[in-house]
């Protein structure tokens, strides 16, 4: 079996209940989550439609979930590790509790176990390894800054068609 890797970059954008990543690979383009309809609309390249996948739809069941503290160092930030032990494989997840999150605005998004993650540490990961039989992902944050950001970066384009 070959496995092909890509080194990608995502940029990554939060406020309030909503999130967007825009991503700089072949394939996958973009993903915003609206918190108000609960879905992820993912975007990918070869497709003029974006999909989407409703947010309360858990579709992997967490076995077990330990927290071990002051495991890695990223960016300056002493970082707090969340491994969740999944039917699907295991999802590890490095944060600092400075950069935090309120859990309670995607308490109603279990996709992916977005809220599992926001619940145990409440803050955003700085890294995380997601390893299932299919696949490995594995994603660092190489900068982190606050900035303002204009609500309109959360809505998908006029015109977007969905299924």
């Amino acid at each position: 079996m070959t496995v092909l890797g890509q080194n990608l970059k995502v940029k990554y954008f939060i406020k309030g209940g909503d999130y967007k990543s825009i991503c700089n690979g072949t394939f996958a383009q973009r993903k915003i989550y609206i918190n108000k309809d609960n879905k992820v609309y993912s975007k990918i390249s070869n497709s003029e439609i974006v999909f989407w996948n409703d947010a309360s739809v858990q579709g992997d069941e967490i076995l077990k979930a330990e927290i071990n503290k002051n495991v890695i160092e990223i960016l300056g930030h002493k970082c707090d590790g969340l491994i969740l032990t999944c039917k699907s494989g295991s999802q590890k997840y490095y944060f600092n509790s400075n950069l935090s999150v309120n859990s309670k605005l995607f308490a109603n998004h279990k996709f992916g176990n977005r809220f599992d993650y926001f619940l145990k540490s409440n803050a955003l990961p700085l890294k995380c390894i997601i390893e299932t039989a299919k696949f490995t992902l594995e994603n660092t944050a190489i900068e982190v800054k606050s900035m303002m950001l204009d609500n309109k970066i959360f809505e998908l384009p006029t015109g977007t068609k969905t299924e």
